[in-house]
């Protein structure tokens, strides 16, 4: 080869590997994390999911949250206070939300609410650009800006203990889960008010919807039922029958199945959304509480409460693959992509 021709394969060899060095850093920079509020440990694990590990944990204020919701660019997390209480039980009332940045693994700025409100559950709403947070003493969602950090408004749930937030696909509906009343709160988000309130049972909790938006679930704390809401009608359109007390739950991509989180017990059954029926179970660890799936669809992950771990299943063979270390009370999930 002529000095030339070598000089030239030489310049070639550059591009590639600096193109190959760039698709493995942005390939990198894309991978998802998992988000894992410890409510015992009072932190923020992040697990990388690939290898089934936890990397770090960040202390979260020094009061227990339940819940966590990322930013869309997955750098940035929101962790809601809500305090050392349960629901409708003494004890401390949150008042903030801690923003931590996941580069650095630290706390970086804190929304006061001003008072007690007890925040629990935050969703990143892509279609408004808006932080939702449900603050169960002042009966509402409160908005919150993400860029600015401030409390831009509020939507009036109707209802003590909206513990828990589902949003349509547009965000144009959201749902709560109000605990003790035992109730759904219907919500227009841009509106800002209540449209309807559902009775449930005593005692509900949880709550998601289903990927067409035509289904809302929610599970009766007194019964081995779940709930299925036609959206609608805003009524109870069906209660489909369970093993045991149901707790969390979650659609996968496709839409076709169910997957609900069986405290009692250690177990997460699939619900079957043609059928209506429990078409599958699968043993997890002790204290399934909610369950999340991966962003390419083909894996769950289920926080189990009190074995202080995550429990990840295989969606195509329907089992338990892995359990994955966390901390004290594992509860909340999200995803960092």
């Amino acid at each position: 080869m002529n000095s030339v021709l070598f000089l030239r394969s030489l310049a070639m060899c550059g591009v590639v590997c600096v193109a190959t060095g760039l698709a493995g850093a942005q390939s990198k920079s894309v991978q998802p994390m998992l988000l894992v509020v410890n409510q015992g440990d009072r932190d923020l694990s992040l697990v990388d999911p690939a290898a089934g590990k936890q990397i770090a944990t960040v202390p979260v204020d020094g009061v227990t949250g339940h819940e966590v919701a990322a930013s869309p660019d997955g750098k940035t997390a929101y962790v809601p206070i809500y305090g050392d209480s349960g629901v409708g039980k003494a004890g401390t009332d949150g008042s903030k939300l801690s923003v931590i940045d996941l580069a650095s693994r630290k706390i970086v700025h804190t929304v006061d609410f001003g008072h007690g409100v007890r925040p629990h559950c935050a969703i990143y709403d892509r279609n408004s650009g808006m932080l939702y947070v449900t603050t169960e003493l002042d009966k509402s969602v409160s908005i919150i800006d993400p860029k600015s950090l401030k409390i831009v408004g509020s939507v009036p749930t109707g209802q003590e203990q909206s513990h828990m937030l589902v949003l349509s696909r547009d965000g144009s509906r959201g749902y709560t889960a109000n605990v003790g009343p035992g109730t759904v709160s219907v919500l227009d988000m841009k509106g800002r008010k209540t449209l309807a309130i559902i009775p449930i049972s005593k005692d509900t909790q949880r709550i998601s919807i289903s990927r067409d938006d035509s289904m809302v679930f929610t599970a009766d704390q007194t019964k081995p039922q779940l709930a299925v809401i036609d959206t609608a009608t805003n009524k109870i359109k069906m209660w489909v029958p369970l093993p045991a007390v149901a707790y969390g739950t979650a659609s996968t991509l496709d839409g076709r199945w169910l997957l609900v989180t069986q405290r009692t017990g250690k177990q997460v059954v699939v619900v079957d959304l043609k059928t209506m029926k429990v078409a599958q179970t699968i043993d997890v660890a002790d204290g399934p509480t909610e369950v999340l799936v991966s962003p390419d669809g083909k894996s769950a992950f289920v926080s189990c409460t009190r074995s202080k771990q995550v429990a990840q299943i295989d969606l195509e063979q329907w089992k338990m693959t892995r359990l994955i270390d966390a901390g004290v009370a594992a509860d909340g999930l999200a995803w960092a992509k």
